[in-house]
């Protein structure tokens, strides 16, 4: 307890000591030479109307430079101050601007900084997002019979066509049956053979009066039953070679398959649903999608960006750098309320199998490319009380240019009005100007300098 009561009353006094510095900053000169400048410069960050109360301050840099001008004057020519006086009124030049202090104002040193340039041109609207990679069709192989396996026709992880034959299974019993249905379909035909000579026989001897009505009526009873013991025998033998194709386990879409859980020489059971009741699974690899979500109010944007086909979508997997390009193909029929996002599918060729299901990808989504759009350097747009300004760079001159600033993009910022493209803007060293100032450029327009 006795020790948080120290940290408050140590942090009370710092900010009084910080309070009555910025008040009367040569109180901070007395401390510690060259502390007033340091601490004068926290006046930059308070509103006009405080700072409007506050005696003036004039930094070293301010003074030498006054009593240089004063010394190039004539005798009896204004009324400066005597060097070596702080001013006694008034604020410093270009104090209340949007930025800085004084330092490299009009009457000031020149001050040092790195420029860019503002560009007019096609801008590409970017969304940047993460998704992940998903197969469009998902085949597990499951036996529909109890059975026992017999092969196994293609290596783990395989590659894999529509129709390919992954897994035989035990057919013997199946083809003995087989066997034996048609050797009962080959009986009842021959009963049918038989049957049909009986009613001939019986048609032509009751047109003779030498037979009679049920003999002939019993004859063609026998023709019907053969038939129908017939249909039976073919109906089974369909069923059987039905359930014959069940121990043959073809692939129906082409992909990879997965690790097959049971080799050959395992009894698999029909009906286990567990993870390991599948034989293997098939997964579609070429197209593919890439699953992501975005914020519902670009929904309109997505949509008219599906109709006309401008847009596009680059993925490129997590610790990869080449990235491949893809469209949107689906957006969901509803919006996720909880996080007020809307899932979208991204559909990628990827005959080269780049893309992997279950992988993390950063996305670039291009919904359109806006032509003719004002851009800046990201590091050029300051911020003030009445909103975004940049300074802008004429004849070693600065001029403060207030400016709208819509979207930042790819280390850009998109510019709606304040700017018409091709003027230079500072980049670094912005925080010590004010309107007006004199500047000195370290670097060529649009370069960093190293």
């Amino acid at each position: 307890m006795a020790a948080g009561k120290v940290a408050k009353s140590l942090a009370l006094l710092g900010a009084v000591a910080l309070a009555a510095g910025v008040a009367w900053p040569p109180l901070a000169d007395h401390i510690m030479p060259g502390g007033g400048d340091r601490i004068a410069s926290v006046r930059n960050f308070l509103p006009a109307s405080v700072t409007n109360m506050l005696p003036a301050y004039r930094t070293a840099a301010q003074e030498q430079a006054e009593r240089l001008a004063a010394a190039d004057k004539p005798a009896g020519e204004g009324g400066g101050n005597p060097a070596g006086q702080r001013s006694g009124g008034g604020r410093p030049p270009g104090a209340g601007g949007p930025a800085g202090g004084g330092r490299g104002g009009p009457g000031g040193p020149v001050s040092t900084v790195l420029v860019g340039k503002s560009t007019l041109g096609a801008l590409p609207y970017v969304i940047e997002a993460v998704g992940t990679v998903q197969p469009i069709a998902t085949v597990s192989l499951r036996t529909r019979t109890d059975a026992y396996v017999d092969q196994i026709l293609a290596a783990d992880g395989a590659a894999v066509k529509a129709g390919d034959t992954l897994v035989k299974l035990d057919d013997r019993q199946l083809v003995a049956q087989i066997k034996q249905a048609e050797a009962q379909l080959a009986k009842d035909r021959a009963a049918l053979e038989q049957a049909e000579r009986d009613v001939r026989r019986y048609t032509e001897l009751f047109a003779k009066n030498a037979g009679t009505q049920l003999n002939l009526d019993n004859a063609k009873t026998s023709v019907a039953s053969a038939k129908a013991l017939i249909a039976g025998d073919q109906a089974q033998i369909d069923n059987l070679r039905v359930q014959l194709s069940y121990l043959t386990i073809k692939t129906p879409i082409s992909g990879r398959v997965g690790a097959f859980s049971a080799k050959a020489g395992n009894i698999i059971r029909a009906g286990d649903n567990s993870t390991t009741g599948a034989l293997g699974t098939v997964i579609q690899m070429s197209p593919i999608y890439v699953s992501f979500s975005l914020a519902q109010h670009l929904l309109p944007e997505l949509r008219a960006s599906i109709t006309s086909k401008a847009g596009y979508v680059e993925a490129i997997p997590q610790g990869s750098t080449r990235a491949t390009k893809g469209r949107i193909s689906i957006l969901d029929n509803t919006i996720d309320s909880a996080t007020g996002t809307i899932a979208i599918r991204a559909e990628f060729e990827n005959a080269d199998e780049y893309l992997w299901p279950g992988q993390l990808c950063n996305l670039r989504v291009v919904l359109r490319v806006d032509e003719n759009v004002v851009s800046i350097p990201r590091d050029a747009t300051q911020s003030g009380q009445n909103g975004n300004f940049v300074f802008v760079v004429d004849n070693g001159v600065v001029s403060v240019k207030p400016v709208k600033i819509s979207r930042t993009q790819d280390g850009r910022d998109v510019v709606s009005s304040g700017l018409n493209g091709n003027e230079v803007v500072v980049t670094d060293g912005a925080l010590s100007l004010v309107n007006g100032a004199r500047v000195q450029v370290r670097n060529e327009p649009g370069k960093r300098d190293s």
